[in-house]
């Protein structure tokens, strides 16, 4: 057998051992693609039903406030809103107050993602974009990013309302 042949023999081989890694490394981005589905779900199950659970709480803290449950192409999660009357001197005002917390679906970028919109007396109060990456995201964490939003929320409304 001729040096090319013995050159063009061992091409072959590393061709094929290339495409079969190939494979082998598709595979396992489809898996940890589905893995890392499966790791948001779970996150975003837990941390819309800890948001729930504030804004009910908040609702109890500030009657007036309709609660309400989220769940669209935005995201998961609820919202608040109050509508008050302002009357002075005589002229009638809308005062608008809202808190709408979401948790976004799954993207390409592989995080966990809470919205924040918050509306006190019809000024902007927050509306912030929370996230981590689901590699590196724990339930305490997001669920303390929760709490201090909600927080955040109430003092500011009690301050203002």
């Amino acid at each position: 057998m001729s040096d090319f042949d013995d050159r063009l023999r061992k091409a072959i081989n590393r061709g094929q051992k290339s495409r079969e890694a190939d494979g082998e490394a598709a595979g396992q981005k489809q898996a940890s693609e589905e893995d890392l589905r499966s790791v948001h779900s779970g996150l975003r199950l837990t941390v819309s039903e800890h948001i729930e659970s504030c804004l009910r709480k908040l609702c109890d803290h500030f009657p007036g406030f309709e609660y309400e449950t989220v769940m669209n192409e935005d995201g998961w999660g609820a919202r608040i809103t109050r509508d008050d009357i302002n009357l002075k001197q005589g002229v009638n005002r809308n005062l608008y107050s809202r808190l709408e917390m979401l948790v976004k679906p799954f993207s390409s970028a592989h995080i966990l993602e809470v919205s924040t919109k918050g509306t006190i007396r019809n000024k902007e109060s927050l509306n912030r974009n929370n996230f981590k990456f689901l590699s590196e995201a724990t339930e305490e964490t997001l669920l303390e990013i929760v709490d201090n939003l909600v927080i955040e929320f109430a003092q500011q409304y009690s301050a203002n309302g």
